[in-house]
């Protein structure tokens, strides 16, 4: 690809987080994305067809870094502990720069499951991969809850308040965007120690 053409996707890919993360995936326009990146609708359309191909893309980008780390992670010779440590991390962080990425995957789960199935293997997230390892080290540790109650517990707690954040922020704090983030930052610590203190249920005596 030249480099022209280089920097113009990287225009488009830019433009389009800004319009998913203002007016989430079905909000979006083609046209919009097309004006925010400074060319005209038939160019974006050359490069990509559809809003959904679009978006694919920048999901499969997105997700991929974050399988790529999580395969990585459950590798490296840490506790459990560290381990949750780095998957909340990578997760919150994740979703705070793309708030639209769980209402989006909330609506393909009812829309097009298989398309979001094949947008994750794309990426390289395959949960299956991860279970043995996370089972025998769970064992290890002498913790008894399995190892997808594990990470869909954890996955519940991220996701939940950043899903839910048209009303959390104002209910909970009055509209504050801040005072939120805040809150959702703080959630990196939060988290771990309520996954760690309900861990203890499952302690091997």
């Amino acid at each position: 690809m030249e480099e022209k053409e280089i920097h113009t996707e990287e225009k488009i890919l830019n433009a389009a987080r800004e319009v998913f993360i203002e007016k989430g995936m079905a909000g979006a326009r083609m046209q919009e994305i097309a004006d925010k990146a400074g060319i005209n609708k038939s160019l974006l359309h050359y490069y990509f067809r559809s809003k959904e191909k679009l978006f694919s893309f920048i999901f499969s980008k997105l997700i991929g870094k974050i399988g790529s780390r999580i395969g990585e992670l459950m590798e490296e010779s840490v506790s459990i502990e560290e381990k949750l440590k780095g998957f909340v991390d990578m997760y919150i962080d994740l979703l705070l720069n793309n708030p639209y990425l769980p209402n989006f995957i909330f609506n393909e789960i009812t829309r097009n499951p298989d398309g979001l199935l094949q947008n994750f293997h794309s990426a390289n997230i395959n949960p299956r991969e991860y279970m043995e390892p996370l089972q025998k080290q769970l064992s290890k540790e002498g913790y008894t809850i399995l190892p997808h109650d594990f990470i869909i517990n954890i996955l519940s707690m991220v996701i939940f308040p950043v899903a839910a954040r048209p009303i959390i922020e104002r209910l909970v704090f009055e509209g504050n965007k801040d005072e939120y983030k805040q809150y959702i930052l703080s959630r990196k610590e939060s988290i771990v120690k309520y996954v760690m203190g309900a861990m203890e249920v499952y302690k091997q005596k």
